[in-house]
């Protein structure tokens, strides 16, 4: 049997961090091993617990979740975060996406959406809320750039679902191939785009105009 996934949540209202706690708790594989009112005590919490992945809301007091985030990010680049935010996606995701957050849903999300979402977080993938992505998007601008790299045509089909919120098991059920060979090209994907994530590579593809967001 595995190590169950260690979650540590920050949230400054206690409603919204007990709720997440019996949602998570739910999940045999699943460990709240704390939570935090603000910034600055998660990421006390999170250098002493070393959790897997923590859930920060973006505005909170004292110290809010993007600079938690960031400041996790260079000193425990290998704890996973999760972005929560109940507010309309404002700019300061983009430079959480650029700084490496792998994830990214807001409040709303359905609780069996959010589990999907921590688990792909944790083996290595990305989830942005599709709201987020065009967000992002939008920031960058969509100047088109010459391309040094060459994708074949499946790795460009691959890359298309990898913009989606879907996982890489789903992306395999859509295109009715293995999970295993989704990530293989998801792999290859990367190395050729020289990005050093799902997320950062989706960006690069549309600045590129390789691909195009749907909605």
């Amino acid at each position: 049997m595995s190590d169950p996934i260690r979650i540590l949540i920050v949230d400054d209202h206690a409603v919204v961090r007990k709720g997440l706690v019996m949602v998570l708790r739910q999940e045999p594989d699943f460990e709240v091993v704390g939570e935090a009112e603000n910034g600055r005590k998660g990421l006390e919490a999170a250098r002493s617990l070393n959790p897997d992945i923590v859930l920060v809301d973006l505005v909170m007091p004292e110290m809010d979740g993007q600079e938690m985030a960031l400041a996790l990010r260079k000193s425990n680049p290998s704890i996973k975060v999760m972005m929560l935010t109940g507010t309309e996606v404002d700019d300061r995701v983009y430079d959480l996406v650029a700084a490496g957050i792998e994830g990214y849903v807001l409040k709303n999300i359905e609780p069996g959406e959010l589990i999907r979402a921590i688990r792909a977080v944790v083996s290595g993938e990305a989830y942005l809320h599709p709201a987020v992505m065009k967000k992002v998007l939008n920031r960058m601008g969509q100047q088109a750039q010459p391309v040094s790299f060459s994708l074949t045509p499946r790795e460009l089909e691959v890359l298309e679902w990898m913009a989606t919120p879907n996982t890489y098991r789903q992306i395999a059920n859509q295109l009715g191939v293995s999970e295993e060979t989704v990530r293989s090209h998801a792999k290859s994907i990367l190395e050729k785009m020289k990005q050093p994530n799902r997320a950062q590579a989706v960006l690069a593809a549309v600045r590129l105009k390789l691909i195009t967001v749907k909605d």
